[in-house]
């Protein structure tokens, strides 16, 4: 068994998390919403909700985000100690998809996640407090 790295795996390795996550005023309108009705008052961890929300679908975002850079995270704050864990689920999700891996395509592609992600929470009936995104999690679980 050979231990050699292919050029895709080397190439998930290249790029770093970005120091500071820049998300639109479309984002800031949803988790305006979402903490009003979750009662998370935090908007990094719910920027993490909903990135992971939109991992889980099995396709890339089709949503432009907004080009403003209203809401700015630094990636510490934004992704907590597990920030190596999300960026390299960003980089899997878009090499499985055949995106190019490079910083532009990366932080767009975590943009549009977000605000995908965030959509779909506002957009979820059932979410109405922090409980809801625990039951969100579990789903899967229990079905």
């Amino acid at each position: 068994m050979s231990t050699r790295k292919t050029k895709s795996q080397s190439t998930l390795m290249l790029v770093p998390a970005p120091e500071m996550v820049r998300l639109g005023s479309d984002i800031r309108d949803l988790l305006t919403t979402l903490k009003r009705r979750t009662g998370v008052a935090n908007s990094n961890v719910l920027c993490r909700w909903a990135l992971c929300r939109s991992l889980s679908e099995p396709s890339a975002p089709t949503m432009p985000a907004s080009t403003d850079s209203t809401v700015e995270i630094a990636w510490k704050i934004f992704s907590g100690t597990a920030g190596d864990l999300y960026w390299w689920m960003l980089k899997m999700h878009c090499h499985e998809l055949g995106l190019p891996l490079d910083e532009t395509t990366l932080t767009t592609q975590l943009r549009w996640h977000v605000l995908r992600g965030a959509s779909y929470l506002v957009g979820d009936k059932e979410m109405r407090d922090a409980t809801s995104l625990a039951r969100l999690a579990l789903a899967d679980e229990t079905a």
